[in-house]
């Protein structure tokens, strides 16, 4: 039971990490509903270390031109399309200091880890989602500056259990008047420091408890993570450049009104 349990916290974790349907919100439900308890610190951390690894492998030819677009600028040779890339480095640092300001201020509040609130937030981010069917085609889709705050700002409101942080990001990039294909892009590269800072804010406690399971338990349920993970990151951006993203509020919707009622 504690290896079926592993493998299905795995897959839940690398499914909802990327769909956006939210990660915690689904953790928080599934354990409420099958009395999982608490999830020991350990496999949360190494959870996020898998579908960390997804979203750079995934995104690893645009992560490589960032990187080479800064040994370009210290070797002062910069062209055109390092400089996009030098702007979108500094997107994403603006992004991640909101995100971080934010996240302190709200990750310890109560009140939204109940199955109640999660699904109001469910219903919230189907909402959200609902809006970018409606979006006019943006006439400049060039990447500013404002876009970091935007997507900085919707990120900390997705460390809330039931807000999907895909869901959200997107959707401000969306409603900032960036490409369907980008917006996906910024949305994941964004996650990259955030997922780092949060390993890093647990490691010293998950490793702490390391003897609360067993090695093969945890490779199996970062294996189950690393899998569904990617395959899921594929099928979301599909859905993005295909203006689809609001197919999931088919399924949020519902789910939260369920939860409220039942």
């Amino acid at each position: 039971m504690e290896l079926l349990k592993t493998l299905l916290l795995g897959a839940i974790q690398g499914l909802t990490e990327f769909l956006p349907v939210s990660s915690s919100g689904h953790l928080v439900v599934f354990k409420h509903l099958f009395d999982m308890g608490s999830i020991p610190k350990l496999f949360d951390v190494l959870l996020h270390v898998s579908t960390l690894l997804v979203v750079v492998f995934f995104f690893r030819e645009r992560i490589q031109r960032i990187l080479i677009s800064w040994v370009n600028l210290v070797r002062r040779s910069t062209d055109d399309g390092d400089r996009e890339q030098l702007r979108l480095t500094l997107v994403i640092l603006i992004g991640t200091f909101i995100t971080g300001v934010m996240g302190y201020v709200i990750q310890d509040i109560a009140v939204f880890q109940t199955v109640r609130s999660v699904s109001i937030l469910f219903i919230v981010t189907g909402m959200l989602l609902i809006t970018t069917r409606y979006l006019p085609k943006p006439d400049d889709t060039s990447l500013k500056l404002s876009h970091g705050v935007r997507v900085g700002i919707a990120q900390g409101f997705g460390t809330l259990p039931g807000i999907s942080r895909s869901g959200i990001t997107i959707t401000a990039a969306l409603w900032g008047g960036m490409d369907r294909k980008e917006a996906g892009e910024l949305s994941f590269l964004i996650s990259i420091p955030a997922i780092i800072g949060a390993v890093l804010l647990e490691a010293g406690e998950g490793a702490a408890l390391a003897g609360q399971m067993g090695m093969g338990t945890l490779a199996l349920g970062c294996f189950s993570a690393a899998v569904s993970g990617y395959f899921s990151l594929r099928i979301l951006m599909w859905l993005i450049q295909s203006g689809k993203l609001y197919y999931f509020s088919i399924y949020l919707i519902p789910l939260g009104i369920a939860g409220l009622v039942l």
